[in-house]
């Protein structure tokens, strides 16, 4: 919380879909280590609720997601909690077993843009802006952004972003494979909330094991991944055959 006692991250639940919401408007969001304790609290809890929480939603309040790191807390000396507390946080997102869908508008800068790449799926609204600037401030990226980038838009891109520190506006972040989509912004909340419906109403037990799955087999070769899938998954879901007569009866 800040000084006033306001929780940095919010959380909504509604139905099967958890809401994290970063809460610092007045400074557009900036990932200060306060806040990033608070993420990590909430996605600890998530990470403990799979038969209850379907899909999660991170968003930010306000006119922008994030402006990206706190450079006036970075300037004041505060650190976070344990040396590596926000990377640690982003792989946390990739290893919750639920999709995590960022939902932007506005400023998406740096570590925020990280924070992003950590999600498994992205909406963002026609006036989002996506930028690097580690380079402009001198900064070197520990929290994924060398990995996570080139693996989602590819290398020649992800060394455009990276290197020119340009601003990638919406409509481009789907073009290049950064965004799935791209909406006008005052649809941004009603799409993202219908996107995110639309995921929950599958079997949970499939979507999680379709995350588990991809992550773990991005670590293994391609025969060896289509082995490990057909050998080693664990099955359908305990309702699949009561969903297949249902889907027959509509």
């Amino acid at each position: 919380m800040n000084k006033s006692g306001t929780a940095l991250v919010l959380r909504s639940d509604s139905d099967g879909v958890s809401t994290l919401t970063l809460n610092r408007p007045e400074a557009l969001n900036a990932l200060s280590p306060l806040l990033f304790e608070e993420l990590r609290s909430h996605l600890d809890e998530l990470a403990g609720s799979p038969d209850t929480v379907g899909v999660v939603v991170l968003n930010g309040e306000g006119r922008s997601f994030s402006a990206g790191n706190d450079l006036k807390a970075i300037e004041r000396g505060e650190h976070a909690s344990s040396p590596y507390q926000q990377a640690e946080t982003l792989d946390l997102i990739e290893a919750i077993p639920q999709p995590v869908i960022a939902s932007v508008s506005g400023h998406c800068y740096t570590g925020a843009l990280e924070l992003v790449l950590a999600c498994d799926l992205l909406i963002c609204a026609d006036d989002a802006r996506f930028c690097d600037t580690h380079g402009k401030w001198g900064m070197v990226p520990t929290w994924g952004m060398t990995s996570r980038l080139p693996e989602r838009v590819g290398p020649l891109v992800a060394r455009d972003m990276m290197y020119s520190g340009r601003v990638v506006e919406g409509q481009e972040a789907v073009e290049i494979g950064l965004a799935n989509r791209c909406v006008p912004v005052d649809e941004l909340p009603d799409a993202t909330d219908a996107w995110a419906v639309l995921m929950v109403g599958n079997s949970w037990h499939t979507l999680r094991e379709e995350k588990r799955q991809m992550k773990r087999l991005a670590e293994f070769g391609r025969d060896e991944g289509l082995k490990w899938a057909r050998e080693k998954g664990p099955g359908p879901a305990t309702d699949m055959v009561q969903r297949i007569k249902e889907g027959f009866n509509r």
